[in-house]
């Protein structure tokens, strides 16, 4: 286990978190998705955030509303008044993501940038409610990590870019490149595989962990996965099967969310 230097990871691990949610088992990124989740025990939750026209975060994935939801558009090109008249699923509506935040007082979030001019609007969410605690904040964009590091400072966990996990995956093989991962992060989130191979095994778990790195790897929707992730040895888990997870940890002993409500 890897000494958490970030109040986000101070859980005991390994770290069970819902993608969204759960957008497998549950309507992606609406608020009864995410309290399923919290009642099943989950004390982590991953999810997306954009910002509308006039400048309000929101948990939304896509760019556009068309996947999800009855109404059509750019979220960045439609204020919060006209988004909140969108329904995911048709029947739920888009979740301010000081709604979300302000929800529970125990309950972690890791947040996904997915937009330029997110990183402002989120932090000034962040402040006013008191929560930088409960966030780490990741993206795939590095110029978006890095704007994240300056805005909020030392005292918010964020994960490496990808620019960072290429790193960290190169000192890996070689220890003389360790001095190219010297960045203040909390954790690599990386996928399970990266151009069609694996990327995650015991070199990569271990090189992360002489850098004070967690490990969280997403999105693992199968026991065989989770089972294999698991047995590595990975610290956090991120899945759109949270029922699977949990059913999972608990036979395996190692479920650290809380007690089903």
């Amino acid at each position: 286990m890897v000494p958490a230097r970030y109040a986000f990871l101070d859980g005991p691990t390994p770290l069970a978190m819902a993608h969204r949610g759960g957008a497998i088992e549950h309507l992606e990124n609406t608020l009864p998705a995410f309290e399923a989740c919290v009642a099943m025990g989950y004390r982590y939750l991953e999810t997306d955030v954009r910002v509308t026209a006039d400048g309000v975060p929101v948990v939304f994935h896509d760019a556009v509303l068309d996947r999800v939801t009855d109404r059509t558009g750019r979220v960045d090109q439609l204020t919060w008044a006209e988004l909140c008249a969108a329904r995911i699923g048709g029947r739920e509506p888009v979740l301010r993501l000081e709604d979300l935040l302000g929800a529970w007082s125990d309950v972690r979030f890791n947040l996904d940038v997915k937009a330029p001019g997110v990183v402002a609007p989120l932090a000034r969410t962040v402040r006013r409610l008191g929560v930088a605690d409960r966030i780490c904040v990741g993206s795939f964009s590095d110029a978006r990590v890095a704007a994240a590091r300056r805005v909020f400072g030392p005292e918010v966990c964020t994960s490496l870019g990808p620019r960072g996990v290429a790193a960290l995956r190169l000192s890996s093989y070689s220890p003389r490149a360790a001095g190219l991962v010297r960045i203040p992060a909390g954790c690599a989130q990386v996928p399970l595989q990266l151009g069609g191979r694996a990327l995650v095994d015991e070199r990569f778990i271990a090189a992360a962990h002489a850098q004070g790195l967690q490990v969280h790897v997403w999105t693992v929707d199968t026991e065989e996965e989770a089972t294999r992730m698991l047995d590595l040895g990975v610290d956090g888990v991120m899945t759109d099967r949270p029922a699977m997870l949990r059913d999972l940890l608990l036979r395996r002993g190692q479920w650290t969310g809380r007690p089903a409500a």
